[in-house]
């Protein structure tokens, strides 16, 4: 194949080699000093001959936004190009400048044709034979008048703010190419942190000023918008509008994810149907949201099926069926084709169900769908279901229930994957996973990414206060991965439910959280992942080649300096401890700086101490701070076993340890981590880490304290808690502060959504006794887990002014007014006059 040919096929790739990656830019809405610039080639010259394509996608996330996109610089002469990006009316407009003279291109491209995806593909060729340049964006290409180029071309490229040129469009980019047919160089941009910018065999090329890096996006899920009802709602996503949709009887709140605009409307007339769970679904060709009701406990006489149409938002009564069976936590998809709404399962009177039920669009009719044949689907709720990449396909996956459909007889976790044929009603059974970690239910919402996968949110449906997680499994086989970090949920009551959805167009996972505490009022969380979602590994993987073997030098010398010092120093404390020390270090497999830490004037030295509030310290049986022996991999396997109470079973801990890695290749991992963890706390009095029943647990006496077992002690009876004894330990800080690895984001969540509550429980009564120094105490406690609280800095300020400590409250307020600033980017609307 002609090198030429291999170029044009390299190009047209561009789009199927995106990923989740990328670089978002900080732009006009930033301090100057704080707006990003990424500089390729500053650190190597690379020249080309004959011609060469610049080629990259581009997302632009706002509109009225403007500014440099890029900036080409040759090393010979002083000629400047730029890209800039304008908008005018409806369109977007691209201009190549030839900088201080011309502008050489300018493309008008309507706004909507141009964002029909959320990226698209800009390509920019410097062809130095023919003396002019081509611009591709999208499939529209344009031709600049003749120019001089030289005959050989030493680019350095700025993409964002650049010298003088400080405007910067609020954008992101991702897979940047240069080349020709010689000479090519791809930038995935999949770093994670960190300024130095790699190729994809981890060379580093570029370096990046503020840069925020997307494949964050593809792991970290983002609360996008919150709202809350005061009444039974329903929620759901439109994909053809981008709008979330979140309604009770009387109005409707709309949220768009590409524009971030919320709307709320009130109903001319309210919805018909009596809204008790708000299931409904969306027929996108109508543009049109259907909410039914299945049950009742009380006599009703009313429409069961209502319409509302999305453009007028007038409600249509569609149907009056009632099935009068109660089917809490069916399984359901819509068949667009044929305009028919499946159910299947659910629980109600005390019974399983295994029928398939519709509910015709045309005919407005619910009936009992029969005549199935091939494998049986065991009553059960709590499933999952969706519709398949092809027309007539669906699926049902897991859920609770058994044989017989009583539920008398208990009920058993299933993990098995059924796919449907609608036109032939035949059931087939792909697989049946053996279980073996702690139970969970699947969200709702099945998605497919492509014809080998499917998401699904699982969930531990009897805790109160859990985490959703996101796990992509095989259709062929059902061998899954855990993907993205997990969202907090509150799944005591029945409406209580959480709905994942798929925006191939923007490249978007969606998970809409929606949230009762009696069945009534409600809350709706929405949240975002960026398509393609990652494992932990994967977020960790890039730089893989050239970067690392540097990076790896560096430590390994470190290291080896680190502990030389450290073993002489060590000598000095006896032959024991350095025998010890010999043993330690040989089950590690890099190379670690070591240093003793010094205990700050704040921390509580006691002998047999683990403090996880605050910065993480230990100290020995000897009151030696032993808080260095601890790498971050023990750190994460002591919290990881401490804060299971009843022990973890060996699987559940090697996958969270080694999320991408199976049982078998793990084991040896885990032994020497385990090995390394005894070892550790071998230095304690009062603790010990064994092995009961297929369970790792951590048991302590008195003679151990750890602040976080004893916070969790003061917790068990709320009722009777010493608030003092709590806010000394939260004092020292914000649980495991500075320990950011994702593995801990679960734990700290739900420590501090359990502490929050009766802090702020304890601040009111404090409030209304007028125990002004406690109130003090305890917001304080408060502000330091939740920054922005308002009622704890009202409460905070009002009681220093009652103890006559103005000047301390006003400082107080203005540290609270600047925080609130740099976080949410507007003014706290509170002044502190207003407030005393």
């Amino acid at each position: 194949m002609p090198r030429c040919t291999l170029y044009i096929v390299f190009l047209l790739l561009i789009p199927i080699l995106s990923l989740s990656q990328g670089l978002k830019f900080s732009a006009g809405h930033e301090p100057i000093d704080k707006r990003t610039s990424y500089e390729l080639f500053n650190k190597k010259d690379i020249s080309f001959e004959k011609q060469f394509t610049l080629a990259f996608e581009l997302s632009i996330y706002s509109s009225n936004s403007l500014g440099n996109i890029f900036r080409v610089k040759n090393k010979d002469n002083n000629t400047i190009y730029n890209l800039f990006y304008d908008e005018e009316g409806e369109n977007c407009i691209f201009r190549l400048n030839e900088e201080g003279k011309t502008s050489l291109i300018i493309a008008k491209i309507n706004q909507q044709r141009l964002f029909k995806e959320e990226w698209i593909n800009i390509q920019l060729t410097f062809d130095l034979e023919e003396q002019a340049f081509k611009l591709k964006i999208q499939d529209q290409t344009y031709e600049s008048p003749r120019v001089k180029l030289p005959q050989v071309y030493t680019p350095r490229i700025i993409f964002g703010k650049s010298d003088y040129l400080i405007d910067v469009p609020m954008m992101s980019i991702k897979n940047v190419r240069i080349g020709n047919a010689t000479h090519q160089y791809f930038f995935p941009l999949k770093e994670n942190a960190g300024g130095i910018v790699h190729d994809e065999d981890g060379n580093a090329y570029g370096s990046v000023s503020n840069p925020t890096w997307l494949i964050l996006d593809s792991y970290k899920w983002k609360n996008i918008f919150s709202n809350s009802s005061p009444s039974q709602a329903g929620s759901c996503y439109n994909q053809r509008t981008k709008e979330i949709y979140y309604f009770n009887q009387d109005s409707i709140t709309i949220y768009n994810i590409k524009t971030n605009q919320t709307n709320k409307l009130a109903f001319q007339n309210p919805c018909p149907v009596k809204l008790v769970l708000g299931n409904n679904f969306i027929d996108s060709a109508t543009n049109k949201l259907y909410v039914y009701e299945l049950f009742y406990t009380q006599s009703y006489f009313g429409p069961t099926v209502a319409s509302l149409d999305l453009e007028s938002y007038k409600w249509t009564v569609e149907s009056s069926d009632l099935i009068k069976k109660e089917l809490n936590h069916h399984g359901s998809f819509y068949d667009e084709r044929n305009r028919r709404f499946y159910i299947f399962g659910g629980y109600g009177n005390m019974t399983y169900s295994d029928e398939f039920r519709r509910y015709d669009v045309d005919s407005n009719k619910w009936q009992t769908v029969q005549g199935w044949s091939g494998d049986k689907i065991f009553p059960r709720y709590f499933l999952t279901a969706g519709k398949g990449t092809e027309d007539h396909t669906a699926y049902i996956f897991g859920g609770m229930g058994n044989e017989s459909g009583e539920h008398i007889v208990g009920r058993k976790y299933l993990y098995d994957f059924y796919q449907i044929n609608l036109n032939s009603k035949k059931i087939i059974k792909k697989w049946d996973i053996m279980w073996k970690d702690k139970h969970i239910v699947p969200a709702r919402g099945l998605v497919f990414p492509d014809e080998a996968h499917f998401y699904a949110l699982c969930y531990p449906e009897y805790l109160t206060k859990s985490h959703i997680q996101l796990y992509r499994f095989s259709i062929q086989d059902g061998s899954f991965a855990i993907v993205g970090d997990s969202i907090p949920i509150y799944s005591d009551k029945i409406s209580t439910h959480a709905q994942l959805y798929m925006d191939k167009q923007l490249g978007r996972l969606l998970v809409l959280v929606q949230e009762s505490k009696d069945d009534i009022q409600s809350t709706l969380k929405v949240y975002s992942l960026n398509m393609t979602p990652i494992t932990l590994t994967e977020l960790n993987s890039f730089p893989r080649y050239g970067s690392q073997r540097k990076v790896f030098l560096c430590l390994m010398v470190l290291g080896i300096f680190g502990l030389s010092t450290y073993f002489i120093w060590r000598q000095k404390r006896g032959k024991r401890q350095l025998t010890n020390l010999l043993e330690e270090t040989a089950v590690i497999t890099n190379p670690i700086v070591v240093t003793a830490q010094l205990p700050q004037k704040n921390d509580s030295v006691r002998p047999n101490a683990i403090f996880l509030f605050g910065e993480f310290r230990a100290f020995d049986r000897n009151k030696r701070d032993v808080s260095y022996l601890f790498s971050t991999k023990l750190k994460q396997a002591f919290c990881l076993i401490l804060s299971h109470r009843w022990g973890i079973s060996s699987p559940y801990f090697s996958q969270m340890m080694w999320p991408d890695k199976s049982e078998d290749k793990v084991k040896n991992s885990r032994g020497v981590t385990i090995n390394h963890l005894r070892k550790v706390l071998s230095e304690f009095t009062g603790i010990e880490l064994v092995h009961k029943k297929g369970r790792f647990i951590i048991e302590t006496t008195e003679e151990f304290y750890c602040d976080y077992v004893a916070c969790t002690q003061l917790m068990d009876d709320p009722s009777y808690i010493n608030e003092s004894r709590l806010t000394q330990i939260i004092q020292r800080g914000k649980f495991l502060q500075g320990l950011d690895h994702p593995v801990f984001d679960t734990l700290k969540t739900e420590v501090e959504q359990n502490l929050l509550p009766i802090l702020l429980s304890k601040l009111q009564q404090a409030d209304l006794a007028h125990q002004h120094k406690k109130s003090i105490a305890l917001a304080h406690a408060i502000l330091l887990l939740d920054p922005l609280n308002e009622q704890a800095i009202f409460s905070q300020v009002k009681a220093m002014f009652a103890l006559h400590q103005q000047e301390d409250a006003r400082i107080k307020f203005q540290q609270f007014c600047h925080n609130y600033k740099q976080l949410m980017n507007e003014d706290f609307p509170y002044q502190l006059d207003k407030i005393i």
